[in-house]
């Protein structure tokens, strides 16, 4: 998951290379959602090594609250820090 600086919007994806997309996110490389609410912070991330059951999880993120995924992001990154300088 990503968002803003202010965390104000959260956005759910998936992808098979997570260096590769936070950086396209960053550099607002595609026009979209990312970009018109400047997605620019990786704050939540889980690895799967089948790809149908990594879509299976973000599609059941994507179904929850905004709650839900606040609760996901505070148990994994409490600060909501930018975690893509670990990549």
């Amino acid at each position: 998951m990503m968002t803003n600086e202010r965390n104000t919007v959260i956005y759910t994806g998936v992808t098979n290379d997570l260096e590769r997309r936070v950086y396209e996110h960053k550099q607002k490389i595609t026009k979209g959602f990312t970009r018109r609410y400047n997605i620019c912070k990786l704050i939540y991330t889980e690895y799967f090594s089948d790809i149908n059951e990594a879509i299976a999880r973000e599609k059941q993120i994507k179904a929850g609250s905004r709650k839900n995924k606040e609760q996901l992001i505070r148990d994994f990154n409490p600060k909501w820090k930018d975690l893509s300088d670990a990549l």
